[in-house]
């Protein structure tokens, strides 16, 4: 198995609807993968190492999937689609990381 990990970078000017992302982004991309997707996990950061920093990134999804070919296929034809999305929750481009589960 697989996690896809969106990570978006926090900053002093950085701006990240909450709700939006949750109510709206998430529940798009769940119904566009079907059953590829094997879980979804949305984490909101909440402060950093030291008391008072900011955490490193202000959200975090996490999607699961049996494969890396199984994300690429799934994810692919919908690509243009979850892009044109992100400027109605942030301002800042999201880091991607695939990662096995272990």
């Amino acid at each position: 198995m697989i996690k896809v990990s969106i990570m978006y970078p926090n900053g002093p000017e950085t701006t990240f609807d909450v709700d939006y992302y949750k109510n709206s982004h998430l529940p798009m991309i769940a119904q566009s993968l079907g059953d590829a997707l094997i879980s979804i996990e949305f984490n909101v950061g909440i402060g950093g190492r030291e008391p008072g920093e900011l955490a490193p990134y202000v959200a975090i999804g996490h999607l699961t999937f049996d494969s890396v070919e199984s994300f690429q296929s799934s994810f692919a034809p919908h690509a243009a689609k979850f892009a044109a999305d992100i400027p109605n929750y942030t301002n800042v481009v999201g880091e991607l990381q695939i990662s096995a589960i272990i």
